[in-house]
């Protein structure tokens, strides 16, 4: 159910089944509500889901969990509950969206942070949380799904389409998070695992869950430790020339090699909790979750003169072709990141219908401290560079909703509504090399020098001083976005038919404070947010339609007024608080078709239409000069481009969508199921070196796999195989493509009576890389004419990962 579509309430089947029930006992219901109620509940899809499941069918499942879909509304919503990825132990949310369609990332190996719906950025997905939108630490308003524990999942939907109940932040879709509430589980259980990597390190991981009654309501609290590790190692080989140009390779055309370890340590702290009570007219609900992220980043990295070989110390002259050591770099970010958040839900039904209020506050804390230090042997004298940049972000927003609902007719119903937002975002950012005398630069004796070994030494054992940290221009500055949102729709049904149609105003005023100075940018923007959708039911099949505009608020770091070196590759950039929304028209068509009382096959069509696209563009001239009254104007020196974010142009995205989840009872294994799903998706944008893609989107991603029980062993495997097609990025001076290898994860289980699993795990058994082909350039001209800087192979590779998990339910 998708909690911000209809209510806490509206279409809760546990909670209506829990009503019929037992609510009697404590609160007469009259027979007519009870009637009511009982009418409504045939609408969900599973008898199985019309009550708290208990802890042992959690913990012990003797079933096989399938897709389904959303029957309560006339939007495309696609529902995976625990049951249906839990047996492959994802660790994070970001795991768990790795089998449903349509979902691609632009991750490192062995992580599934920013969610690409339609293989578009994660700043066009809205990624909401109970429902509701959550802050996060990325610029483009996305939540990073790796920081939400699995474990405190009850179910994943997919939004195709907008509604105007929501917020019109869903270019792409919707992901909702559910996270268990009050009435999820009935009982507790306590979990315990440990990962396994390939470099003999074991991260261990636990958990402890219960739900229950508590005085007139239920409660559910659930807490979770998780040891997170991923030891990545990277080769990059880097080139004068591109193959595109006919290169082959020779000796002549080699500039560099890397080598680089990048080893990410640390730890999860989750939790969530929730109370509810619910009476004949009067429903409530407060619940919480809470996030902390330990984690540190270590990157050492070796580049040399050879493509192979490993050289070892640098001699004693000053030819450091013979030395074979170019730099010596060491790269450490400390990161801690906290998040909570906490929400009220409130249905009164009386005479003139139902009204619905729900309140919210969420944190978000970013503490970054790094620094990298960096011996260049690449000199007649070789030169160390020390430099420190630290990062203080806190993410903050209040919510409000109130809609009320009425009878138009014995098939529709009427909805208005209000909704508020407040958010604060304030940023400082640090550095000791800001133009500034602050970057510590020595030079290292013929002494140091002769001394020096890659095995023995780092470069951080020669820093004597960091320099003192000072604010970027424009890095410590406030956000502060208030939002101001009305919306009305009408929904209903008659016979096989379900609609929804209505339109959302949304009113957004911007102040952007540059503390630094101080000054204060402030803008504002209205839209207008049409949506319908339309479900026919035939026979086993339905038919659904919908249609709606959405917008895409520009990145938080794209409107900071600051100018930040080197940060897309060699290149600069500089903000612009001027910039607009995307928006976006677009429509799914679909199809479904039920197989059985379990088995869903469908397909779906989509197309949006983005306008007023946000993209970087350079203010250099088309010679790569500075432009007159640039900041670096004066700079008779420059390597690099300077990128600001604008708006201008069009874009266009469609695709097809075929998923399946069924058992194969049809063929007489009524203990196997399978499930898989396909998406192809394709762009259009035209910038000034022609026609591409959206930056980042695969071309397919298809996911297939199956469940096997052994009912007489009490036991069960299964396997899943995955693959993402390639991505292909442009900004001026850069372009990038990246591949995936594919992803094989195999699950074994094994049951002890209605208490006691273990499951053993193992995840990325192909060894996938992720491989990226790198064209530098130093003009326009040059990349229009392809005449190449740089051209760099970048592999990156983890191994394979074992996982083992004891759940005991009670």
């Amino acid at each position: 159910m998708l909690l911000s579509d209809r209510g806490l309430w509206a279409a809760r089947p546990s909670l209506r089944a829990m009503m019929l029930a037992g609510l009697a006992a404590t609160s007469p219901m009259p027979a007519l509500a009870a009637e009511a109620l009982a009418t409504a509940s045939e609408t969900a899809t599973s008898e199985e889901d019309e009550a708290p499941r208990t802890s042992n069918e959690i913990v012990v499942q003797g079933s096989i969990g399938y897709a389904n879909r959303d029957e309560a509304v006339a939007e495309p919503v696609l529902v995976y509950d625990e049951a249906y990825f839990q047996r492959f132990e994802p660790l994070t949310a970001g795991d768990a969206l790795k089998r449903v369609p349509s979902v691609t990332f632009l991750s490192d190996v062995l992580e599934s942070d920013g969610a690409r719906l339609r293989g578009l950025d994660p700043g066009y997905t809205q990624i909401l949380i109970n429902g509701d939108k959550v802050p996060g630490s990325q610029a483009d308003r996305s939540f990073f799904l790796d920081r939400i524990p699995a474990e405190l999942i009850k179910q994943v939907e997919i939004v195709r389409s907008s509604s105007a109940r929501r917020t019109g932040d869903a270019v792409a879709g919707s992901l909702n998070i559910v996270l268990r509430d009050a009435f999820s589980m009935d009982g507790g259980y306590v979990k315990g695992g440990a990962l396994f990597f390939d470099d003999g390190k074991v991260k261990p991981n636990g958990g402890f869950y219960y739900g229950g009654s508590l005085g007139p309501g239920r409660i559910l609290g659930g807490i979770n430790v998780q040891g997170r590790y991923n030891p990545k190692q990277k080769k990059s080989l880097r080139y004068s020339d591109s193959p595109e140009n006919n290169l082959n390779y020779a000796a002549d055309d080699f500039d560099s090699r890397e080598d680089q370890s990048d080893i990410r340590n640390g730890t999860d702290y989750a939790g969530n909790l929730s109370y509810a009570i619910e009476g004949p007219t009067t429903k409530f609900e407060i619940s919480g979750n809470y996030v902390k992220t330990e984690r540190t980043e270590d990157e050492r990295s070796f580049e040399y003169s050879r493509a192979s070989g490993t050289p070892g110390p640098v001699d004693n002259d000053d030819d450091t072709d013979d030395a074979g050591l170019l730099t010596d770099n060491h790269n450490v970010n400390k990161i801690e990141q906290e998040s909570w958040a906490i929400a009220g839900k409130l249905s009164q039904e009386w005479s003139l219908g139902e009204t619905r209020l729900k309140a919210g506050f969420s944190r978000f804390a970013d503490r970054q401290d790094e620094f990298e230090n960096e011996i260049d042997f690449d000199r007649s004298t070789p030169r160390l560079t020390a430099d420190t940049f630290n990062r203080r972000i806190r993410d903050e927003e209040f919510s409000a909703e109130l809609e009320h609902k009425f009878s138009l007719s014995g098939s529709a119903d009427f909805a208005i509504g209000g909704f508020l937002q407040n958010k604060r975002r304030d940023t400082d950012l640090r550095s000791n090399d800001n133009g500034v005398s602050s970057r510590n630069r020595t030079s290292l004796s013929n002494t140091i020098r002769t001394s020096y070994s890659t095995a023995t030494n780092t470069p951080d054992e020669f820093v004597t001083s960091a320099g003192t940290s000072l604010n970027i221009a424009g890095g410590l500055n406030r956000i502060a976005e208030d939002r101001r949102d009305l919306f009305a729709l009408v929904e209903g049904g008659n016979g096989p038919f379900k609609f929804e149609a209505g339109v959302r105003w949304e009113n957004t005023n911007v102040a952007i404070t540059d503390r630094t100075i101080p000054a204060t940018t402030k803008i504002s923007y209205d839209y207008l947010l049409p949506s319908a959708s339309l479900k026919v039911q035939l026979g086993n099949g339905r038919i659904i339609a919908s249609a709606a505009r959405t917008v895409r608020r520009p990145r938080l770091d794209y409107l900071m007024p600051v100018t930040i070196e080197e940060e897309f590759g060699d290149n600069d950039f500089l903000g612009n608080p001027a910039l607009k929304p995307e928006s976006a028209w677009g429509g799914d068509l679909g199809y479904e078709y039920r197989l059985g009382k379990t088995g869903v096959i469908g397909v779906n069509v989509f197309y949006r239409r983005v306008e007023n696209l946000i993209e970087l563009a350079t203010v250099l001239d088309v010679d790569g000069n500075p432009v007159p009254g640039s900041a670096n104007e004066d700079d008779d020196d420059i390597n690099t481009f300077i990128l600001q974010p604008r708006n201008g142009g069009t874009g266009e995205v469609w695709g097809i969508e075929f998923d399946v989840s069924t058992s194969l009872g049809f063929l007489g294994l009524p203990d196997t199921g399978v499930f898989g799903n396909l998406s192809l998706i394709d762009s259009s944008i035209n910038d000034q070196f022609g026609s591409r893609r959206f930056n980042g989107q695969s071309k397919y991603v298809y996911n297939v796999g199956f469940i096997q029980t052994l009912e007489k062993l009490g036991a069960s495997f299964g396997v899943t195989y995955r693959k993402q097609g390639p991505a292909y990025d442009r900004i001026v001076g850069e372009e990038v493509r990246t591949t995936y290898g594919a992803d094989l994860e195999v699950f074994v289980e094994k049951r002890f009576g209605k208490s006691f699993t273990i499951r053993a795990v193992g995840s990325n058994l192909l060894n996938g890389s992720k491989d990226e082909a790198f064209n530098k350039f130093n003009t326009i001209p040059d990349q229009i004419a392809r005449d190449f800087d740089e051209y760099e192979l970048e592999t990156e590779s983890a191994g394979p990962v074992f996982q083992v998990v004891a759940r005991y339910a009670f």
